[in-house]
């Protein structure tokens, strides 16, 4: 099948509700399978890092419900934010986030990730991390108790399992806003090696702020990616048929 009117051939995109009763069917069983089977990928920046042992291990044991510690963003499900960031380390962080697979979820753990903590005046640390990537949960605390670290575990296990944790499908759709808030960081040339346009494609999320006049100058990237092999249609191409391959937020 094609999404090419001029071929003999096409076919349009199906909205969610007229997906098959199987595949919703499918769709929940794969969200209750992956509730409980999590790699979490420790993003240890400060101090918020001395609660995670104790979470993981005997005393709490989160292990037992299901997650456990990954040393790869490729494999990984969780992204867990540990304490403050600075600018620099906001790039890695970024760069982190879009090699991890989709679905992907972030935990923004203590004060820091919140408001800035305790370095809320610092010209170096960026407050409020769900401007520059989606946060699924925050946890207050400088620093958070094992207790509040695994209840927040649950209940992101639990909107999991009920199809509700979607936040990261809102860095596809409104793409060129967060790339906008993270060039105002790093400068108006920033853009991490992934290509997240071409992930927003394959997931058939691109959403009508997925372009814009951030990710304009992406394209100057484009031999990059024909080194690579990674095939990606032109942003114009792509605004000119939104029936086919728009998706409205």
């Amino acid at each position: 099948m094609s999404t090419d009117p001029n071929q003999a051939v096409a076919c349009r995109t199906v909205d969610a509700e007229e997906r098959s009763l199987l595949g919703r069917v499918l769709d929940r069983i794969a969200d209750h399978c992956r509730a409980r089977s999590l790699f979490v990928l420790h993003y240890c920046t400060g101090c918020g890092a001395i609660e995670l042992p104790p979470t993981m291990t005997s005393r709490f044991d989160l292990e037992r419900v299901g997650m456990q510690p990954m040393v790869t963003p490729r494999q990984a499900d969780i992204l867990l934010i540990t304490g403050y960031l600075s600018v620099k380390t906001l790039k890695r962080v970024v760069m982190t986030y879009e090699q991890m697979q989709g679905p992907k979820y972030v935990i923004g753990l203590g004060s820091c990730t919140i408001n800035g903590g305790m370095y809320w005046n610092s010209y170096a640390t960026i407050k409020l991390l769900d401007r520059y990537i989606p946060v699924d949960n925050y946890i207050a605390g400088c620093m958070p108790r094992p207790e509040a670290i695994q209840q927040v575990f649950l209940d992101l296990m639990g909107r999991i399992d009920r199809g509700e944790a979607q936040a990261w499908k809102d860095y596809y759709r409104r793409y060129d806003w967060y790339l906008g808030q993270q060039q105002q960081l790093f400068g108006t040339n920033w853009q991490a090696p992934t290509d997240v346009v071409g992930e927003a494609i394959r997931y058939r999320l691109v959403g009508e702020q997925t372009l814009g006049s951030h990710t304009a100058h992406l394209e100057r990237y484009a031999p990059y990616y024909d080194q690579l092999g990674i095939i990606r249609p032109e942003p114009a191409r792509m605004k000119a048929r939104p029936q086919l391959e728009v998706v409205s937020r």
